[in-house]
């Protein structure tokens, strides 16, 4: 996998807001999707969970990230959402 190269401007969150406003609804509802599936698949919740609850959870999350992550690269394959977006890891 190839990784995106850092943004190293800020983006304030008006021109953020006016560039998400632009795009398409089930393109919107993608990412949001994505980014809710990473946050639960990081969840404290999810880790404390018992192992056979957690791998047949969390391949339903990934299941869910990779059906939101098509919409997405057929929209642009740069909005594609990995392991680097996931709240609490490093980039």
């Amino acid at each position: 996998m190839i990784a995106r190269p850092p943004r190293t401007v800020p983006v304030p969150d008006a021109v953020a807001s006016l560039s998400g406003r632009q795009l398409p609804a089930h393109v919107r509802d993608a990412i949001t999707e994505a980014a809710l599936c990473g946050r639960l698949l990081t969840s404290r919740t999810h880790a404390a969970c018992p192992l056979d609850v957690r791998l047949e959870a969390g391949g339903h999350l990934h299941q869910r990230i990779a059906r939101a992550n098509r919409v997405l690269a057929a929209h642009n394959p740069g909005l594609t959402f990995g392991w680097g977006d996931m709240p609490g890891r490093e980039r």
